[in-house]
């Protein structure tokens, strides 16, 4: 087939991931990042280099975009020398986390300009970038999809969530709130039983035979909190701020978040305690200094 060209914006440790495997799939790949050492590691594999969002949409008529929080998604959407301002771009595909209010906002920026915002938040991290195995959560018009599919089918499995900004947004916030709170409440599990004098991975071993069984105790938790490598891939601040935006969302949506809160609140807490570049896993050394052990493997 013919080299279709795509735009990438944002080629950080999720980003680099998804580009690679797009020019792997056969595509031409123009990418753009503030980190001039993340351009030049893409660039070596084939990419071709913009100097701003706005060449990006220049050189191609599909982008997409990964970035780490809603004001640079919106300045990368709209602002100056933003994929608005592109003469090429026909279709941006934001796989960021973003938040359902921000991207209604973005996409009404982008079709003054007769450009379709796609709503396509990724879940499945650092590993499942790689392997081109992540949960793809788009939304979008209906006659978009066929467009958007081959390209998003490299990156991982698609689920059509619905047809509307926002909503695939919501449905990556709702995931981002479970795991988050599923490695909460393990950490607390997993420290509680340490303090009575419990092997930790023992411990886990029985939680994963068993019904309590979650997305922290079969990898966080024995892979990158036992072994004392934190190094799972995601930033508890980038976490603090994905469960700020869920409260907020739910806030609007007048559900009431209990636990969720709870978890907010723990969150917050580990993320002025260990520092916004701190990995989520961390979140169990909160809890480890409370209880005064560690969960570490003697």
């Amino acid at each position: 087939m013919a080299q279709q060209n795509i735009g990438f914006v944002g080629v950080g440790k999720m980003g680099a991931r998804m580009a690679r495997r797009l020019i792997q799939a056969g595509y031409h790949v123009t990418v753009y990042d503030t980190s001039e050492p993340a351009v030049e590691a893409i660039v070596g594999i084939g990419a071709a280099r913009a100097d701003s969002p706005a060449a990006v949409a220049s050189a191609a008529e599909i982008v997409l975009a990964s970035v780490p929080t809603p004001p640079i998604v919106q300045s990368v959407a709209l602002g100056p020398k933003g994929i608005v301002e592109g003469s090429r771009v026909k279709i941006f595909i934001d796989v960021s986390t973003t938040g359902a209010t921000v991207e209604k906002q973005v996409a009404a920026g982008l079709a003054a300009k007769g450009i379709t915002a796609v709503d396509a938040p990724v879940s499945g991290g650092i590993t499942g970038a790689e392997k081109g195995t992540l949960a793809v959560m788009l939304s979008c018009p209906e006659k978009i999809v066929p467009t958007v599919k081959p390209v998003l089918e490299v990156l991982g499995k698609i689920f059509v969530v619905g047809t509307e900004p926002g909503q695939g947004q919501t449905m990556k916030l709702l995931n981002n709130l479970l795991s988050a709170s599923a490695m909460a409440i393990t950490s607390e599990a997993v420290v509680m039983g340490v303090k009575a004098g419990l092997d930790p991975s023992l411990i886990i071993d029985v939680f994963n035979a068993g019904t309590a069984r979650n997305s922290a105790t079969q990898d966080k938790i024995k892979q990158h909190v036992i072994s004392r490598s934190f190094s799972y891939g995601f930033g508890i601040g980038l976490l603090n701020k994905d469960i700020r935006l869920c409260m907020a969302e739910a806030d609007a949506l007048g559900v009431p978040m209990v636990v969720g809160s709870a978890v907010r609140q723990l969150l917050s807490i580990s993320t002025a305690s260990e520092g916004l570049d701190a990995d989520m896993t961390t979140m169990t050394r909160t809890v480890e200094k409370w209880a005064g052990v560690s969960v570490g493997q003697k």
